[in-house]
């Protein structure tokens, strides 16, 4: 049964942060803003820029914690488990990009049924988180 729930989370305090900041204090945000499901998807982004397994596992623990605060606020803002969250409300794209990030180091990591789990489930929240996160960077 498809929900037809739409989910708008509230501006991520952690973006003005980041933006003030910049990478230079970029763990000071990430330690000021635990909750941003952004800053982990950024941590694990930049692991995931690397090929080798200690930055898999290091990505796949940054986005599975950025998935999980973002489960949290999704759940305080009215979704019920399913739902569209779109792509195009950018305070929703830190916990998709976070989901994005998690399917990828499941991937590398081994977990194959985690990897196609979470694609899924990024598919049904947003086709267009989909499509923007898999085209390949370049």
């Amino acid at each position: 049964m498809a929900s037809d729930v739409v989910v708008r989370l509230p501006e991520d305090p952690a973006l003005a942060a980041i933006a003030e900041h910049g990478k230079e204090r970029f763990l000071d945000v990430v330690a000021h803003h635990p909750a941003s499901s952004l800053c982990w998807a950024l941590l694990a982004e930049t692991c995931l820029t690397e090929d080798d397994l200690g930055s898999a596992v290091a990505a796949y623990a940054y986005a599975r914690t950025g998935y999980h605060r973002g489960l949290d606020t999704l759940r305080r803002n009215g979704w019920k488990g399913s739902g569209q969250i779109p792509w195009e409300h950018e305070p929703n794209r830190g916990f998709l990009r976070a989901l994005w990030a998690l399917s990828v180091a499941a991937g590398r990591i081994g977990e194959a049924e985690e990897q196609e789990r979470c694609a899924q489930f990024l598919r049904d929240s947003s086709e267009t988180a989909y499509q923007v996160l898999a085209q390949p960077a370049g």
